[in-house]
């Protein structure tokens, strides 16, 4: 809905009873997401706009503070045994599905089964598993090969996709088939009937929903208490409208202002910017290596000398140096696992004439390089026009295939080479909370048609992987993750462009919006 019609039908509103009209706005969120919902199955899609969705909707056995320490959800603990080879976690007594139907260990298991087909910390999880079975209604229990001590942090996850809590019915889908059944277990539940694709999604409380008491507070850890009976996403494509609406408190949350929006929000008194997140956003340039060029690592790596970070960082978030961090590897800067190791190619002066030599000397030939980027979301939009200027000038025959978010997600998925409607190379910005370490860092994964889009084969960073997850200490963990910082950047399954810090913009109507991404439960009016 745009924001005439948006604006008429709330006149109509208020003119059909002033008093009503008035109450239910106030128990009402309005909120101007980042990007459309396309897809409403957040275990199908990786795409956070689909995460911010799914926590609405669904709960997880597990939580993550803001310490970043795993905290219960539906469960209500668990039990180590077996020198950490067999964990049992029981659930809370209580919590309901959508639908009244008590949530049991089955629906756990299924639901995790269908996350660890496609999750790539799911995938490691269900490479250790003997077993995952329900003992009971309240009872699933893990038999390890081996001890997995992060079990607990890594299925409190805020990455997507997220080990989400769904019915058994529907979480026996296939993960390669999207659900249309969207019961959930979540504080809130989706109005299918008002969902309209680019225009509006509309959420009602769930009165049966009961928060966890257990300890830990920040991101999705402690008590979700739902506020609003009612939170209404609405698409307003033009930044300058959507900061209008703000501004009038026709809306109470802009989730992701460009930067020439920001400095018009920071002039409005009663409107509020602060960081989206715990950690900054990593900014990354993506290649398809199933296909020339990109499969060939001296042509990624001829791209190098021609990176200037701070070239595609101020293009997403602007000029002040307090909103971006260059310098920066595969790591969030202010993360244990963060280092400069390995990142000599990405600093000193830019040279265009070398790496257009080394184009040569790697044997390009002129294949066709098909950019896919996104002409509406944000970061990623900003970074895909800096790469659609730089890369013809390297001598690259170049094909700009820029698209709406929706056909982007949907369009990433192919494996075709270009002239069956492949693409080439992308980018993409991803908030730190996914590339914390190497356990959860999907892009410095080498496993080839199992990796995230891309496909990259490096068969030395699943090695040092697998030797990071056995890693007993703190030491070891950061001296492994010096040496595949090292190590990615000779592969290439990606080139780092930098980090970002998001700004969002909320109402002085509304408090207690809680740090890390959008997330909808304990923030109220003011």
């Amino acid at each position: 809905m745009y924001r005439r019609t948006f604006l008429a039908a709330g006149a109509a509103t208020a003119l059909a009873g002033p008093a009503l009209a008035q109450t239910e706005r106030q128990r009402t969120l309005r909120f101007v997401p980042y990007a459309d919902l396309s897809v409403l199955d957040p275990i199908w899609t990786t795409a956070d706009i689909t995460r911010d969705h799914g926590y609405l909707v669904y709960d997880t056995l597990y939580g993550t503070d803001d310490a970043l320490q795993p905290q219960p959800q539906l469960a209500e603990g668990h039990l180590w045994e077996q020198d950490g080879r067999v964990c049992t976690i029981t659930l809370r007594d209580g919590p309901t599905f959508h639908d009244g139907e008590a949530i049991r260990a089955r629906d756990c298991v299924a639901s995790l089964r269908r996350w660890m087909a496609v999750a790539p910390m799911g995938q490691t999880i269900d490479a250790l598993l003997d077993d995952l079975s329900a003992l009971d209604d309240r009872r699933l229990r893990f038999r390890l090969r081996r001890p997995f001590p992060m079990l607990t942090k890594v299925l409190g996850q805020s990455f997507a996709p997220v080990p989400f809590i769904m019915p058994e019915r529907i979480a026996t889908t296939s993960p390669r088939e999207q659900i249309t059944d969207l019961t959930g277990s979540g504080p809130y539940r989706i109005k299918r009937d008002e969902y309209q694709l680019g225009s509006l999604v509309a959420y009602e409380r769930f009165a049966g929903y009961k928060p966890s008491s257990a300890a830990g507070r920040g991101l999705t850890a402690g008590a979700k208490q739902a506020h609003f009976d009612r939170i209404e996403w609405r698409s307003i494509p033009d930044p300058s409208t959507a900061a209008a609406a703000l501004q009038r408190n026709e809306v109470d949350w802009f989730a992701a202002p460009p930067p020439e929006s920001v400095e018009l929000l920071r002039r409005y008194r009663n409107v509020e910017l602060s960081r989206m997140e715990l950690l900054p956003t990593v900014c990354v340039m993506r290649f398809n290596q199933l296909h020339a060029p990109f499969d060939d690592k001296r042509i990624r790596q001829a791209l190098l000398p021609a990176i200037n970070q701070a070239d595609f960082v101020m293009a997403a978030v602007g000029t002040e140096p307090e909103n971006y961090e260059i310098g920066t590897g595969f790591f969030p800067p202010g993360s244990p696992m963060a280092s400069d190791a390995g990142l000599e190619p990405l600093k000193g002066p830019r040279d265009l004439a070398k790496a257009r030599r080394l184009l040569r000397e790697a044997g390009y030939s002129g294949q066709k390089v098909r950019l896919l980027g996104s002409v509406n979301t944000g970061a990623t939009a900003s970074l895909a026009q800096v790469t659609a200027d730089l890369l013809p000038r390297l001598g690259f025959d170049f094909e700009p295939m820029l698209l709406d978010n929706a056909s982007v997600v949907q369009r990433r998925r192919s494996m075709e080479p270009v002239e069956r409607g492949g693409w080439s190379v992308s980018c993409w910005a991803f908030p730190g909370l996914w590339f914390e370490s190497p356990a959860t860092h999907i892009l410095i994964r080498g496993n080839g048609r199992d990796a995230w889009f891309g496909w990259p084969t490096a068969p030395r960073l699943e090695e040092l992987r697998d030797a990071w997850l056995d890693a007993a200490d703190l030491a070891t963990q950061q001296r492994i993750a010096r040496e595949i910082q090292r190590v990615g950047m000779e592969e290439l399954p990606c080139i780092p462009l930098g980090s970002i810090f998001r700004s969002t913009a909320t109402s002085r109507t509304v408090r207690d919006r809680v740090v890390g991404f959008p997330i909808f439960w304990n923030i109220r009016r003011a």
